[in-house]
């Protein structure tokens, strides 16, 4: 269990069926590849790829693209559904490698576990007793640190609107959290922005969507002018987190970088 784990996570790219598909004057598909030609770019010596949600527009015709998009990008892909996505659809599509929809993975000296959030029908997420159980046991069987990956935020975005539609038990979820020490991360999507936050020693990131972001600390819906995004993140071996969050435009969140255990 040794060396740094390098991740690429990328969040709600609302892909369509037609490769023309636009959500709030953004083409998503060209979008997305946009913010996989950037990365490319900077050689991040990537382990894999985290993508927390959203994959597609309520269209599943658009798994398509993104199983070609990714697989292109040549790096395993960790999955999770978003309330616009249909689960059973989502694992039907990525079905093969280098994709894997929900579970777990362990990298190096860490644990990361993809929890599914979703309800039917609904914005707003849910996390099920046997999803929280399936938690408790991913944790309770390993010394490895751990990252959690959710789509729907656990915590206040500040934000009226926006917080209607989190994790409708968020108590459940850091109740088994609490429980186990060697939890350094809990990452999510859905929010369409950056957040950065500490609760008892785990850090809280949320990160922006590769098409049109939301505009943060609003009561009403409001789209943001920011580009599309991703987030960069090295999981330390000593458990520390670094990370960044970078826009097309070549410009990183500086205050989104390092933060020890």
């Amino acid at each position: 269990m040794n060396g740094d784990v390098r991740l690429l996570q990328l969040s709600d790219p609302h892909l369509f069926a037609d490769p023309n598909g636009e959500l709030r004057g953004v083409n998503t598909l060209s979008s997305l590849r946009r913010v996989l030609n950037e990365a490319g770019s900077r050689k991040l010596n990537l382990d894999a790829v985290v993508c927390s949600g959203d994959i597609v527009n309520d269209e599943p015709a658009g798994y398509a693209h993104f199983a070609r998009e990714l697989a292109a990008f040549g790096k395993p892909v960790y999955c999770i559904p978003g309330n616009h996505d249909d689960p059973a659809l989502l694992r039907r599509a990525l079905a093969r490698p280098p994709f894997q929809v929900g579970g777990q993975v362990d990298l190096g000296s860490w644990r990361i576990i993809l929890l599914d959030s979703c309800v039917p029908g609904h914005a707003a997420g849910h996390l099920h007793e046997a999803e929280l159980q399936r938690l408790d046991a991913a944790l309770a069987s390993s010394d490895r640190f751990a990252m959690i990956c959710v789509h729907h935020h656990p915590v206040s975005m500040s934000s009226r609107w926006l917080d209607a539609v989190g994790i409708d038990n968020a108590a459940a979820l850091f109740e088994v959290l609490d429980a186990h020490a060697q939890v350094r991360l809990l990452s999510w999507g859905h929010v369409h922005q950056c957040f950065d936050a500490r609760r008892r020693g785990v850090r809280l990131l949320a990160t922006p969507s590769t098409g049109a972001q939301f505009l943060p600390l609003s009561d009403r819906f409001a789209v943001d002018g920011r580009p599309p995004a991703y987030r960069r993140l090295t999981l330390r071996a000593d458990g520390a987190v670094d990370t960044e969050v970078l826009w097309v435009d070549g410009q990183a969140d500086a205050s989104n970088r390092k933060l020890a255990h």
